[in-house]
């Protein structure tokens, strides 16, 4: 690893370490993808990474190519103590709001994690603190938080969440993309593009779409 880069992620992992000083042994990271879309689901991951945890690229998401993502995602989930994945698809955010649908997700996305780390880890059921990206007053059975304005750049098992959430949702709207294949969703992932758009006024809605998000549109 170049020393640019672990200079990078040694920043990126302060907050973790400033946690692991003071006796903390276990965080997970919490992150969501999909939060602003017209189509699809929203996506929250949860991970639980080693201590010495040190992927090289690790990183926002939104600052990472869809190619590279897919090779991270790979490495994050092998290295992973526990991670898990909730998805709240777009009848339930019209039906409880995005920030609720969020919210579920990541309650969603946390039990996940705990089955996943008692299974990988014989018995440990829960991180000592969770850091989250932004949200608060949420449901996190009982595990201490920490919200984070922007914390998918400024935390590393934030940015390993990013990562796991949105490689989750890309793979989702390109399957769907072989069913509507008239809308893009393999190139826009459901985001309000011109062309996507344009495809909606062509062709009109089609199960993806979330209507409490396109009411100005058709």
């Amino acid at each position: 690893m170049k020393e640019k880069e672990l200079e990078r992620l040694t920043e990126l992992k302060k907050i973790e370490e400033d946690f692991y000083s003071k006796g903390v042994t276990s965080i997970a990271g919490i992150d969501e993808a999909g939060r602003g879309p017209l189509a699809g689901p929203v996506v929250v991951a949860c991970v639980v990474m080693p201590r010495d945890s040190m992927i090289e690229g690790v990183n926002d998401s939104k600052k990472v190519s869809e190619k590279k993502r897919e090779k991270l995602y790979e490495q994050i989930t092998k290295e992973a103590l526990g991670f898990g994945v909730g998805i709240i698809s777009q009848e339930e955010i019209d039906r409880i709001n995005i920030l609720n649908a969020t919210k579920e997700g990541l309650t969603s996305a946390i039990k996940e994690m705990e089955k996943d780390l008692q299974e990988k880890q014989r018995g440990f059921e829960k991180p000592e603190i969770i850091l989250v990206d932004a949200l608060t007053k949420i449901d996190t059975d009982h595990i201490p938080y920490k919200s984070i304005i922007k914390g998918d750049a400024k935390s590393y098992s934030i940015a390993a969440a990013s990562i796991v959430a949105k490689v989750t949702r890309d793979r989702i709207m390109r399957a769907w993309d072989e069913v509507y294949p008239m809308y893009g969703f393999e190139r826009h992932k459901g985001y309000g593009t011109a062309a996507h758009i344009a495809a909606i006024k062509e062709y009109g809605l089609c199960p993806l779409h979330r209507r409490s998000f396109v009411k100005n549109i058709v």
